[in-house]
C-alpha cells in the first residue's frame, strides 16, 4: 500500500490492515465477525483428473526476505537465461533449460523489485531507492543510481532507456549506457492504494504506465511528456477502501492495442496511438493479465479467474474454484493459463474451458508474482526465494 511519506505510523498500520482485508475478500464489516468461517476462508483445493502433464525441469533458491515486504517479486527471462533477485540473496542468473548457475552478485542493497532485463543489462531496485545495473552476460556492475522511494516493481529496459517505477508512483527514466537521469514523471496518489505497482510497458517512442488512481497514461519516451491519459476504472464509493481502483498489474501490449486491468473489477482495451477505448469489461483485478492468441486471462480480487475475448471483451468462461486464495496474476503457457496462490501452489487451467488441468506446489510459500514464460518454459518464484521451472509434457 502506498501512502504519503509523512503519514503517522499508526495511520499507515491502519491503512495496511484495511488493504489486507480488502485483498482477502472482506467486503463488509458484518462479514468480518461472521460465525461462518467458510465464507472468508480460502477455497479448499478439490481433487480433479489432470489433463496436462507437467515436467519440473529444475528448482533453485535465490534467497529470502520478500515475505516481509508484501511485494510481488518475480524472475525475468531473456536470451535463454533466468534472472532473479532477493532481499537477502543479491542477483542470480540461471540457464533457462537446466537451471545451472551462470553468475551470482551478492548485494547489501536489499533488492526488492525483481529484475528487469534488456539491451544487455539486468537492472533491479531496492527498498532504499537504490537502482543497480549489471551486465547481463557476466553480472559485472555497470552503474548505480537512486530514485525517490522504495522500488518493488521490475525496471523496464529498451530503446536506450531504463525506466524505474518507485512506490510513490514516480517513473524515472535513466540513460541505459551511463545511468544518468533523463527525466521523471510523478502522478498524484490517492489516499489509499493497493500496495505495490508493476512495470511500465514500452512501445516505439512511448511508455504506458498504470496508475493508482485507476488511469493508464502514455508518456513520450524521449522526455516524459503526457501524450494521453485514459480512465480504466473510476474511483467511486463512500470510503477510501471502496474507491481503490489501482491499475497495478503491468499493462499488456498486443500490436497497437494496450490492455489494462484494475483492482476495481474493470478491464479496458485501448488503442495505443490515440488512447481511445475499444471496449470495457466489468471483470478485472490488480495482477498481471495473461495474453493468449484470442483471449485475455484476468484474476479478480475475489480470486475468480476469467477469460475475456480479446476482440470484444466478452466473458468466455469463469473459474471460481480458487476463490480467496490470494492469487497471483496470470501467465499463459501453451494451451493453459497459470496462476499461483497463497499456499505455494501453481494451477494450470484450460484456456478453452477454464477447467483445472494440473497443479503442483512450489516450496509451500506464497506465490505473489505472476509466473513468467519463455521458450515453452514457465518459471515461478515464491516469497521465500524458491524458483521452479516447468515444461508441459513428459
Amino acid at each position: 500500500m502506498k501512502t504519503a511519506p509523512k503519514s503517522p505510523s499508526w495511520m499507515r498500520m491502519l491503512l495496511a490492515l484495511s488493504c489486507a482485508l480488502a485483498l482477502a475478500g472482506c467486503s463488509t464489516v458484518k462479514g468480518w465477525f461472521s460465525d461462518d468461517e467458510d465464507a472468508l476462508a480460502p477455497a479448499a483445493l478439490t481433487e480433479f483428473a489432470p489433463t496436462a502433464v507437467l515436467t519440473q525441469l529444475w528448482s533453485a533458491d535465490v534467497g529470502g526476505g520478500e515475505g516481509l515486504i508484501g511485494a510481488r517479486q518475480g524472475p525475468a527471462i531473456a536470451d535463454g537465461r533466468v534472472y532473479a533477485a532477493a532481499i537477502n540473496g543479491g542477483v542470480r542468473a540461471f540457464d533457462l533449460q537446466t537451471g545451472a548457475g551462470v553468475w551470482h552478485v551478492p548485494s547489501d542493497l536489499r533488492l526488492s523489485g525483481g529484475p528487469g532485463v534488456g539491451d544487455g543489462l539486468v537492472v533491479v531496485g531496492g527498498l532504499d531507492g537504490a537502482v543497480l545495473a549489471l551486465d547481463a552476460a557476466t553480472g559485472a556492475e555497470r552503474w548505480r543510481a537512486e530514485v525517490s522511494n522504495e522500488v518493488i516493481a521490475s525496471p523496464v529496459i529498451g530503446q536506450g532507456a531504463v525506466l524505474v517505477r518507485s512506490n510513490d508512483g514516480r517513473l524515472t527514466a535513466f540513460d541505459a549506457a551511463s545511468g544518468e537521469r533523463a527525466w521523471f514523471w510523478a502522478p498524484e496518489l490517492p489516499a489509499l492504494t493497493v500496495r505495490g505497482s508493476d512495470a511500465p510497458v514500452l512501445a516505439p517512442g512511448l511508455v504506458f504506465v498504470g496508475n493508482d488512481d485507476g488511469s493508464l497514461v502514455a508518456l513520450a519516451l524521449q522526455d516524459g511528456r503526457v501524450m494521453w491519459e485514459q480512465v480504466v476504472a473510476q474511483q467511486e464509493g463512500r470510503t477510501e477502501l471502496q474507491r481503490m481502483a489501482d491499475v497495478d498489474g503491468a499493462p499488456v501490449l498486443d500490436g497497437t492495442t494496450i490492455f489494462a486491468s484494475s483492482y476495481k473489477n474493470q478491464t479496458l482495451a485501448i488503442d495505443g496511438p490515440t488512447g481511445q477505448p475499444i471496449w470495457a469489461r466489468t471483470n478485472g483485478g490488480p495482477g498481471r493479465i495473461g495474453l493468449a492468441s484470442d483471449r485475455l486471462v484476468v484474476v479478480d480480487p475475489a480470486g475468480t479467474v476469467w477469460a475475456l475475448d480479446k476482440a470484444t471483451g466478452a466473458a468466455l468462461w469463469q473459474q471460481p474454484a480458487l476463490a480467496r486464495r490470494n492469487l497471483s496474476g496470470a501467465a499463459v503457457q501453451g494451451d493453459y493459463a497459470v496462476v499461483g496462490d497463497y499456499d505455494g501452489y501453481l494451477h494450470w487451467l484450460s484456456l478453452d474451458t477454464g477447467e483445472l488441468a494440473a497443479r503442483t506446489n512450489l516450496g509451500g510459500e506464497a506465490i505473489r508474482a505472476a509466473p513468467r514464460v519463455a521458450d515453452g518454459v514457465l518459471v515461478g518464484q515464491n516469497i521465500d526465494g524458491q524458483l521452479g521451472a516447468y515444461r508441459l509434457g513428459e
